[in-house]
């Protein structure tokens, strides 16, 4: 353990890090060190998003940023560290709640149109239209007619999103079986994240096999070219956050890109564009 006689001997970061691991057992060290490693790339490819966001602003960009997975696959907090430093006057987060009587009579996309960015304006979406993918047709929230309709819209409506300029990067959270329990039952533990866990989670994990197949299904008819999946590994959540933000990063030519010093190009083994053999761990 640390005194204060310690720190007051400490002047250097070099110091610090030298009396910690003369001090801490190895493994305490190592995740000591890894911690500090990804606090500092963390705060550097911040840095990096708030000039793409001025860059967006300047030129008038519409960037569109959605994340989808299973729950508890870290989707939530890896917006908000995209979001800790940019500005909120041209950036939104998009979570929306299960439709009203009157939405469910319209066309299913409208209430998503009425939420693209405008020019000028990053939006994150937490889940997004997608769930009609995978999430209603497995919790019976949709009929079939409705399913079929919807993965035969999809790409023509992404389609013209493309062709109105609009930027738009699909991520997909992917979390183990296993990884999913530890996560639900440290949220039961903690009673400052209970609100997280619901029926539906349960549910989740029950019918994996049949999430695996829609998820399935909507990759191989929704990647496309011009609007492909990104598949993040998030076993390790400081990791998926670190390479979601690059590679959005390294999606656009913006000025003063690369100025923090820090590493733009996503790790191909954590970040993946989506492909039939890739494995994949859920």
């Amino acid at each position: 353990m640390l005194t204060i006689q310690d720190f007051k001997a400490l002047k250097t970061k070099e110091q610090f890090i030298n009396l910690l691991k003369a001090k801490q057992p190895e493994e305490h060290f190592k995740d000591i060190l890894n911690t500090l490693t990804y606090e500092k790339e963390l705060k550097m490819l911040q840095a990096e998003l708030v000039d793409l966001q001025q860059w967006v602003a300047k030129h008038n960009k519409r960037v569109c940023v959605i994340f989808e997975g299973r729950d508890a696959a870290g989707k939530g907090s890896a917006i908000r560290r995209f979001i800790e430093h940019l500005n909120p006057r041209s950036m939104r987060v998009v979570a929306l709640t299960k439709p009203t009587d009157v939405e469910k009579g319209q066309w299913y996309f409208r209430r998503y149109i009425k939420e693209m960015p405008n020019p000028g304006e990053i939006v994150f979406f937490d889940r997004s239209w997608y769930n009609r993918a995978v999430v209603e047709p497995v919790m019976g929230f949709c009929n079939e007619e409705e399913y079929d309709k919807f993965m035969v819209q999809v790409p023509e409506f992404e389609h013209m999103l493309y062709e109105d300029g609009v930027d738009l990067i699909k991520f997909w959270f992917s979390i183990s079986k296993e990884e999913q329990i530890r996560r639900f039952n440290s949220r039961l533990q903690s009673p400052l994240k209970r609100w997280k866990f619901s029926p539906v989670d349960q549910e989740g994990q029950k019918r994996w096999d049949d999430y695996t197949n829609y998820k399935e299904q909507m990759f191989s008819k929704t990647h496309t070219t011009f609007s492909p999946w990104i598949i993040i590994k998030t076993n390790e959540k400081k990791e998926a956050r670190l390479e979601s933000m690059r590679y959005v990063l390294s999606k656009f030519k913006y000025e003063n890109k690369g100025n923090s010093g820090i590493e733009l190009f996503p790790d191909p083994n954590i970040a993946q564009r989506y492909h039939r053999l890739v494995k994949q761990i859920d």
